[in-house]
């Protein structure tokens, strides 16, 4: 009774019709808090999330719902113009009474709210491998839609996310440090990376001299950000835009097969069970080629194969300079599982490697 007290103050903020009749939590995220509330409107009852902001990690919180706003409102006009409901195939940012695309409480506490999408369904691992192609289909089709969005527009949210060189520093720093003593217990891992020093200026020069475009980037491109529809697993909407950001194409593509091609847990010890699967990437790409169209350049998909490795390395790495640090960042519940984390990224970059000119290939 007291947090729907507390959410009914909240929500009275926002502009929306109707009476508020329950608000419960919801979803399975770690980093907003997620609430599902219910409005009685008429003779049918309209659905919403609610969701209290995260502002220990996102410390600006106007940066990062300007971003959503304007994504979504641009999303929400092409999909108008070619005769679809904005309503289900994007995010809807609920405006607050004063026209603010959130609340701030005078306790600094931050609110948002979205319209609910019905009849849709998001799964958390890939188990189905149809599910994954029509993930592919989505943020496909999320970067087509965006492909004539100024990127530029859009504010750094988190600073240097993938940023490759950026990373590889940190990890040196990390390394050179060795505050906890456990440089020892991972030789073979921290010269596995040292070894590819090449590979991380590579899309950050791209970008920076201009021989790749700066476009629209996701981020967080896990099969868990898709809502697929309940009856015929279609995908309906791309979620969870906080980490919208300029960036390049390779990276959202990149995370996708990093987080979708593994068939094991992102912490499996025994790493005979860790295996690229090839199969997965040749339907993945199929559906992103397919739904993101013209709207890919050749430098794009020159480097998507290229992309696949970077993320994964670079996920390794962030994981071995957490472990180094002493585990800060990522949440662990055990002992040496930062460690276990990052074996399994670089064990799926060493498959990879074995069959790039086949990833390559399959592009073509």
């Amino acid at each position: 009774m007291e947090l729907f007290k507390e959410l009914k103050e909240v929500l009275q903020n926002f502009d929306i019709d109707g009476t508020l009749i329950s608000a419960s939590p919801y979803g399975f995220g770690h980093i907003n808090t997620t609430y599902l509330v219910v409005y009685e409107n008429g003779d049918k009852p309209m659905r919403y999330i609610l969701q209290k902001i995260n502002t220990s990690l996102f410390k600006s919180v106007d940066e990062l719902m300007s971003n959503i706003a304007l994504v979504t409102d641009f999303n929400r006009e092409r999909i108008i113009k070619r005769g679809g409901n904005p309503d289900r195939e994007s995010l809807t940012v609920i405006k607050t009474k004063s026209g603010e695309n959130y609340y701030r409480r005078e306790d600094g506490e931050c609110f948002r709210v979205f319209i609910f999408i019905e009849n849709t369904v998001a799964y958390q691992t890939v188990t189905k491998p149809k599910d994954f192609y029509y993930s592919a289909i989505a943020f496909g089709s999320f970067s087509n839609l965006l492909a004539e969005f100024d990127a530029s527009k859009l504010y750094e949210i988190l600073p240097n996310f993938h940023n490759t060189k950026v990373r590889y520093q940190n990890f040196l720093a990390a390394l050179e440090k060795d505050e906890f003593d456990r440089a020892k217990d991972c030789q073979k891992e921290i010269e596995f990376i040292k070894a590819r020093e090449h590979y991380y200026s590579k899309i950050v020069d791209l970008l920076e001299s201009g021989k790749m475009p700066l476009k629209v980037t996701h981020n967080d491109t896990k099969l868990n950000n898709v809502l697929l529809d309940d009856k015929t697993g279609e995908p309906v909407a791309v979620i969870d835009l906080d980490t919208i950001m300029p960036g390049s194409l390779c990276y959202d593509f990149g995370d996708s097969i990093r987080f979708g091609c593994n068939p094991c847990d992102e912490d499996e010890k025994d790493l005979s069970k860790v295996n690229f699967r090839l199969d997965l990437y040749e339907m993945y790409l199929k559906g992103y080629l397919e739904a993101v169209g013209e709207r890919i350049t050749d430098i794009e998909k020159e480097n998507l194969a290229f992309g696949s490795i970077l993320m994964t390395i670079e996920c390794g790495m962030r994981f071995l300079t957490d472990y180094l640090s002493g585990d800060t960042y990522f949440r662990t519940h055990r002992p040496g599982q930062n460690l276990d984390r990052a074996r399994t990224q670089l064990k799926l970059v060493s498959d990879m490697e074995k069959i790039f000119n086949q990833m390559n290939a399959l592009v073509k």
